[in-house]
């Protein structure tokens, strides 16, 4: 449905997005994830044909954002990471004149207005101006805004910044409930909420995209090394000896007296981890060995993110030989430049 195709961009010299290639599935949710300075906001904003790119060429149902913008952007809702709402006017008012530029007919617009208002819940403010609201219904308008015309692809920018809690789980439900008719791609710094909504992720830094994948392919990748937490009542001594000799324990990495003979230890393993607790549950039992609690900590999508911004940047084969090529320009300029004197 939509497609990215080596999206660039340039501010003077530095460049902040880098030759980026993807594609949004219909009905997906995509995760667009990295830290501040990533090149998501102006990726996004590129999208949307809000930002012209330097290189690259976007595609939305068929459309090009650059040769045919009012094609594309009719298939565009877009919720900047600052909702792009006008203080002066009341929500309804400030609705209205959204669906106006959206060209939704005019027979449908209140129609239309009061579906979205429903949908975010701030038919209690319609009458309000919007420079009284809290900031998570400012949040909500803008929000609002993008469903305005019921357009197939949606750019939420950190949708959720400013709601409580209960707003929080409000605005992702519907987010899922969005899939349903239309494609997201959604950027947001909560990554337990990108785990509960995503569908992949897409983790960008510097410009760069590290990965693309869903959540659980990214977590299984990147499970190394596997650790089994075990909780036991009984003789430390045994308990030690017995996780010690079971086949697939690599090593104790640390053990804690919690009184009342009760042990917690922390093992790295090797091999399926399922089969390696069971073992370990079965040769305690046997030796008289209570287990009370076991269970194996597996990586999620904060360690894979960590891990991803944290690992250097994959150079390309061209920019690999460029830098292990001395560049000899200067020293060739300069012996062109002495003869010329001789």
């Amino acid at each position: 449905m939509i497609t990215i195709e080596n999206l660039t961009k340039y501010y003077g010299n530095n460049r902040a997005v880098n030759h980026i290639s993807f594609t949004i599935n219909d009905n997906e949710i995509l995760g667009f994830l990295g830290p501040n300075g990533a090149g998501k906001s102006t990726t996004m904003n590129m999208i949307a044909g809000y930002l012209p790119m330097s290189d690259g060429k976007v595609t939305i149902c068929g459309a090009d954002v650059t040769k045919e913008p009012s094609k594309a952007k009719r298939n565009i809702g877009y919720l900047p990471e600052i909702p792009p709402v006008y203080p002066d006017m009341k929500v309804h008012e400030y609705l209205s004149f959204c669906a106006g530029l959206k060209k939704v007919p005019r027979g449908e617009r209140k129609a239309e207005i009061d579906r979205v208002m429903g949908l975010l819940k701030i038919k209690d403010v319609k009458g309000k101006l919007i420079r009284n609201l809290s900031k998570g219904y400012k949040q909500r308008v803008g929000f609002a805004q993008a469903l305005l015309g019921n357009p197939r692809f949606l750019i939420l920018d950190e949708p959720t910044v400013g709601l409580d809690p209960n707003q929080v789980a409000e605005v992702r439900s519907i987010i899922k409930d969005l899939k349903k008719e239309h494609s997201v791609i959604f950027s947001s710094h909560i990554l337990s909420e990108v785990s509960a909504v995503c569908d992949r992720v897409i983790i960008i830094n510097k410009g760069d995209i590290r990965a693309i994948d869903t959540i659980e392919n990214l977590e299984k990748s990147f499970a190394t090394s596997q650790v089994l937490h075990i909780k036991v009542k009984g003789s430390k001594a045994k308990a030690a000896s017995i996780i010690e000799m079971t086949k697939g324990i690599k090593e104790i990495t640390s053990i804690e007296d919690e009184g009342s003979d009760i042990y917690s230890f922390t093992v790295t393993m090797e091999g399926d981890a399922d089969t390696i607790r069971d073992s370990v549950m079965a040769e305690c039992l046997k030796n008289g060995v209570s287990i009370i609690e076991v269970f194996a900590e597996r990586p999620n999508l904060e360690n894979v993110f960590i891990e991803l911004i944290n690992r250097p940047a994959k150079k390309s084969g061209l920019q690999e030989l460029l830098d292990e090529t001395p560049d000899v320009s200067g020293e060739a300029e300069e012996n062109h430049t002495e003869k010329e004197e001789e």
